[in-house]
């Protein structure tokens, strides 16, 4: 569900409190293992880990007014997921991933991108917190540049 929450704070305070509970343990370990050069927001009405324009000014190549997404944390309607842009466009960094993910006997509900989970149990918080913390901002966007092609990003 999109919130219109303009901070993070306020975000959070929209939530039950089961959900709070997990969305911000999940944030903490994020905040804990982010990169230097992210930045926490509300993006596409949720959190997000973001490039922000200072360091790569072109922006998201779908919206180029949005800061690159890195990573979103949000409470759906039936479930409560993690996007994890920052291994979508590296194929390597998703199988390792996943495999890893497997490895901890939990169950993966995982689409494109987002790993979705009802209770904060099913997920491997730790996971999350090194997989994040192995991507660089400058080895995040050189990936995303090789994945997007210069004639599929509109001009901000």
């Amino acid at each position: 569900m999109t919130s219109k929450a303009a901070t993070v704070e306020e975000y959070l305070a929209e939530l039950p409190e089961e959900r709070r509970v997990a969305i911000e343990t999940i944030r903490q370990e994020i905040l804990k293992n982010l990169p230097e050069g992210y930045e926490e927001g509300m993006q596409y009405g949720g959190i997000g880990y973001y490039v922000p324009h200072s360091i790569y000014p072109a922006g998201y190549h779908c919206d180029p007014k949005q800061a690159l997404p890195f990573v979103g944390l949000a409470s759906q309607k039936n479930h409560m997921a993690v996007y994890l842009f920052c291994i979508y466009c590296n194929p390597d960094a998703t199988k390792k991933f996943i495999q890893e993910y497997q490895e901890t006997g939990k169950k993966l509900d995982m689409g494109s991108s987002c790993v979705r989970f009802k209770k904060l149990e099913n997920l491997p918080v730790e996971l999350i917190g090194t997989t994040i913390a192995a991507i660089p901002v400058d080895e995040f966007i050189r990936s995303y540049e090789m994945a997007i092609p210069p004639s599929k990003r509109k001009k901000a």
